[in-house]
């Protein structure tokens, strides 16, 4: 056996576990390239937008191959009107139409403030099944001072034109009868066409609050 291998062996547990005396300066110093693919996973900030009184927050910018992954975050959406849905859609054309198909699933953990109810549940009437209709992030959104919703939107490799563009959302929310709610969504936007917009909406009036995007190298 030879040197080397057997520092090596020397430094490693019967269970492949490096021993800390095996990373030491030298060793370290030693290096002299590293896989720039062990550093991925950086956020860069590519948008914020805030909504006071808007009808809608659209990114039509900043949406390309740049990067393969995409977090849009939500930081206090609130509507204007009680009891409404916060959804979004997607756009192949720059943001001219927001009707791509999509299939869904929608599920959530709900508890009320008087602990009378709570519950973990699908819930059909959020999700959708080959529809160009806007997709609901947050059902029931409440209007009160004290309510609005907080979370994320993943959009996975929208310029591919090779598969079609998965997505996954969670999100918080004080629900407009006083439950917190908990809210999963994922699906995929059916189409080979590059996304290149998303825009975030409610159903019914306004909303204020604060959009983020970012690209994730």
């Amino acid at each position: 056996m030879g040197t080397i291998t057997r520092s090596f062996a020397n430094n490693i547990t019967t269970s492949g576990v490096l021993l800390p005396a095996s990373l030491i300066n030298n060793s370290i110093a030693n290096v002299t390239s590293y896989n720039a693919a062990v550093l991925q996973g950086n956020m860069v900030l590519i948008s914020s937008q805030t909504a006071n009184n808007s009808a809608s927050i659209s990114f039509t910018t900043g949406i390309d191959s740049t990067y393969k992954e995409y977090q849009f975050y939500f930081i206090n959406i609130a509507p204007r009107t009680d009891n409404v849905a916060f959804h979004f859609n997607l756009s192949t054309d720059g943001g001219s139409n927001y009707n791509v198909t999509k299939t869904t699933t929608f599920f959530y953990a709900i508890h009320r403030e008087d602990d009378s109810v709570t519950s973990l549940e699908y819930t059909g009437s959020f999700d959708l099944a080959q529809s160009t209709s806007f997709q609901t992030i947050a059902g029931e959104a409440g209007s009160g001072a004290d309510e609005s919703i907080a979370g994320t939107l993943t959009l996975f490799n929208p310029s591919s034109t090779t598969y079609v563009k998965h997505f996954t959302a969670v999100n918080c929310q004080n629900q407009y009868s006083d439950y917190s709610m908990n809210n999963f969504i994922a699906g995929y936007g059916n189409t080979t066409s590059a996304i290149n917009a998303v825009q975030f909406k409610m159903s019914s009036g306004n909303m204020d609050g604060t959009i983020l995007m970012y690209g994730i190298v």
